[in-house]
């Protein structure tokens, strides 16, 4: 199999004048390509921390990172915000939807960063990520027209129009209720059988099992990666 994200030795220091806090402590980690992993843990505990140098959002402190065979922790703001565009897909607990654009607006909107993607290319990646999900039919309605799990529909849609590396999906049921929480992370499985390869985190125990591993992080290190049966 082939590794898509490598981790060695990864450690996160936040220093003011009076304390030194160390969020994350020599994290080794791989994710190989198709595969799905939960990250999780207590709050607190560095998932967050770990879920926004995974996705380029923040640079470790120290250690090595790297994305498809390729080192990253030291690339430029620049370089680090086009890999970001091209390789990742985040999904949000917050949506994230932008309120005045149409769902088709907001599923297209990174898409206009890439400057060798053509106009017609945009609209077509648009519909099939909105075919995916199941959305197709809301394309010109706005986010306040739609409920909780359509609007996570819509983000996760937005995270897969790019065709990316990995989804990073950020506590994605956080703010949904029960039922929504499982149809989202019933469709978060449905795109892993489709080769999506995904990375999620989560404090619930219970949608960690939907994974085909789960690692657990404390105080900021790996402390107990368990092989488990998808749910």
């Amino acid at each position: 199999m082939t590794t898509l994200i490598r981790m060695e030795g990864i450690k996160k220091v936040f220093t003011t004048d009076e304390v030194e806090t160390h969020a994350l402590s020599d994290i080794h980690f791989s994710i190989t390509k198709g595969e799905y992993v939960a990250i999780s843990g207590p709050s607190g505990c560095g998932k967050t921390t770990l879920l926004s140098i995974l996705g380029l959002l923040d640079a470790p402190s120290g250690g090595v990172y790297e994305l498809a065979g390729h080192r990253v922790e030291t690339l430029s703001p620049a370089d680090r915000a086009r890999v970001r565009n091209r390789q990742i897909g985040f999904i949000f607990q917050a949506f994230n939807l932008i309120g005045d654009l149409t769902v088709a607006e907001n599923v297209e909107l990174p898409l206009t960063y890439r400057e060798d993607m053509s106009a017609s290319e945009r609209k077509d990646r648009v519909a099939r990520a909105l075919e995916r999900v199941g959305m197709s039919h809301r394309a010109k309605h706005f986010p306040a027209q739609l409920s909780g799990g359509q609007q996570q529909r819509v983000a996760v849609a937005r995270a897969v129009a790019g065709d990316p590396a990995i989804l990073l999906a950020d506590e994605p049921t956080g703010n949904l209720d029960s039922k929504n929480g499982e149809a989202v992370m019933a469709l978060l499985q449905e795109l892993h059988g489709q080769g999506s390869t995904i990375c999620m985190v989560t404090h619930d125990h219970r949608y960690a099992q939907h994974a085909s591993r789960e690692v657990h992080l404390f105080d900021g290190k790996v402390v107990q990666p368990a092989m488990m049966g998808a749910a």
